[in-house]
C-alpha cells in the first residue's frame, strides 16, 4: 500500500527546491516501480501554478506540511488571493481524488485505450441576455454590450443604480448555458455570481418602496445583496418555484438544478428565511437547508460553507461525494453528457479538489487512477467503464 499523499508532497517540495537527500532517493523509487504515472503527468499540474511562484514558498510548504498527517487530504477553501499555493498544493494533493477512493489506498491502474477526438476544455465567461422586449444578446469577451441602463464587457454586466418609479417593472433574463458562468451588479448594488446552467430573471430596476425580488429560475448562484437600510427598509426575496428565501443584507448560496432532488441553500453571513409556503426555516451562518422537492421537507445541517462555495473561487471541491454527484458538476463545466458504462461506479464516493481551469482530460486522467477501467470521449458524450 502506498501513502501516495505523502509523494505528492515530495513531488511539491521538488518543485520549491525543498527536497532533501532521503526526499529524493524515495521519490526516485516510487518513479521506478511505478513508471505509468507519469503518463498522468503529474508535474505539469504543477507547472501550470507557477505564477504562485511570489509566494513566500517557506509559508506555503508550512500550510501544506500541516495537513500531512491526516490519512485523507481535507482542504478548506479561504479567500483565494490568500491561500492560492494552498490551493495549488490541494491540486497535486488531489490524492483522494487522483488515485484513490475515500479509504485512501492506491490502484493499480488498468491499461484501457482512450478514444479522444478534439480536446474539451473548461468553461468560460459567457451567458445569454434576454432584454424585455424579447430581444436576445450573447454575452462574451467577444461581444461587449452596452444599453441605456446596462453595461457588459463579456465578464459581468452591471446595471445603473436606480429605484424605478414607474408603476410597470421591466425584466430581464441572463442565462448561463452549460460550460459558461457569469458575474453581475443589479440595479440596487447586489451581486449575483451564477454557475453553469442556471437562469436568473430579475427587474431592470426595482420598484421604489417595495420589495425587492429576483427569481433563480434554475441552477446556482451566490448571492451578495445590498441592505435593505440602503434601500428605505425594502426587503429583498430570492424566488424559485420550490421555495422562497427573505434576506436581510446577506451572503448566501443557492442550489436549485432541475435534474437535482433537493434545494441546498447556504447562509454565508447575515440572516435568510427559507419558505416552500408549507414550513420555514431560519438560517444561521455556517447552516444549509436542504428541501426534498418531492416530500416538501426541510432539514437544515452545519456545513463548511467555504467548500460549497468553491466553485465561485474557481475551484470545485468534494467532500464524500458520490462520482456521480461529482460528473454532474463535471457535465455542467464542461457541456458533455456522462454516461456509466458499470452503474457501481456511480455510488463511490470521493473527496478532493479539483482546478476549474484544467482540461477535461487531465480530470479524467485523475479519475481513471482511482477504481474505474478507463474511459473514452466521442464528441460530447464521456463513458466511464
Amino acid at each position: 500500500m502506498i501513502e501516495i499523499f505523502n509523494i505528492s508532497r515530495l513531488i511539491i517540495k521538488k518543485k520549491l527546491g525543498l527536497l532533501s537527500d532521503s526526499d529524493e532517493n524515495q521519490l526516485g523509487q516510487f518513479y521506478k516501480e511505478n513508471t505509468h504515472v507519469d503518463e498522468i503527468k503529474i508535474e505539469d499540474l504543477i507547472d501550470r501554478l507557477e505564477d504562485y511562484s511570489q509566494i513566500d514558498k517557506e509559508k506555503a510548504w508550512g500550510a501544506i506540511e500541516s495537513k500531512s498527517n491526516k490519512s485523507i487530504p481535507v482542504y478548506k477553501l479561504p479567500i483565494r488571493a490568500i491561500y492560492k499555493f494552498a490551493a495549488a498544493a490541494a491540486i497535486i494533493g488531489i490524492c483522494a481524488l487522483v488515485y484513490f477512493k475515500v479509504n485512501n489506498t492506491y490502484n493499480e491502474i488498468i491499461e484501457v485505450p482512450q478514444v479522444v477526438t478534439t480536446p474539451i476544455l473548461p468553461g468560460t465567461d459567457k451567458a445569454t441576455l434576454t432584454l424585455e422586449d424579447g430581444s436576445v444578446i450573447e454575452l462574451d469577451k467577444k461581444n461587449p454590450f452596452q444599453t441605456n441602463n446596462a453595461q457588459s464587457n463579456g465578464e459581468k454586466i452591471v446595471y445603473q443604480k436606480q429605484n424605478g418609479k414607474s408603476a410597470k417593472i421591466l425584466y430581464n433574463y441572463l442565462t448561463i448555458p452549460r460550460g459558461g458562468q457569469f458575474y453581475i451588479v443589479l440595479s440596487d448594488g447586489t451581486e449575483v455570481w451564477l454557475n453553469s446552467e442556471s437562469q436568473l430573471k430579475y427587474p431592470v430596476a426595482f420598484k421604489q418602496g417595495t420589495t425587492r425580488e429576483v427569481e433563480l429560475v434554475y441552477g446556482e448562484a451566490y448571492f451578495d445583496v445590498s441592505p435593505s437600510t440602503e434601500h428605505g427598509g425594502a426587503k429583498f426575496k430570492v424566488l424559485n418555484k420550490s421555495q422562497e428565501i427573505e434576506v436581510i443584507g446577506t451572503e448566501f448560496n443557492v442550489k436549485a438544478y432541475s435534474d437535482e432532488e433537493a434545494v441546498f441553500t447556504t447562509l454565508v453571513e447575515g440572516k435568510v428565511l427559507v419558505d416552500n409556503g408549507i414550513s420555514s426555516k431560519n438560517l444561521l451562518p455556517n447552516q444549509q437547508s436542504i428541501l426534498d422537492k418531492k416530500q416538501k421537507s426541510f432539514k437544515v445541517e452545519k456545513v463548511d460553507v467555504n467548500q460549497i462555495i468553491s466553485w465561485k473561487q474557481g475551484i470545485f471541491s468534494f467532500r464524500n461525494e458520490s462520482l456521480k454527484d461529482m460528473m454532474k458538476v463535471v457535465s455542467r463545466w464542461y457541456d458533455v453528457n456522462v454516461v456509466f458504462e458499470n452503474k457501481e461506479l456511480e455510488e463511490i464516493k470521493f473527496k478532493g479538489i479539483l482546478d476549474k481551469d484544467q482540461s477535461l482530460e487531465e480530470i479524467l486522467s485523475i479519475i481513471n487512477s482511482t477504481s474505474i477501467n478507463g474511459y473514452s470521449i466521442e464528441g460530447k458524450t464521456v463513458t466511464l467503464k
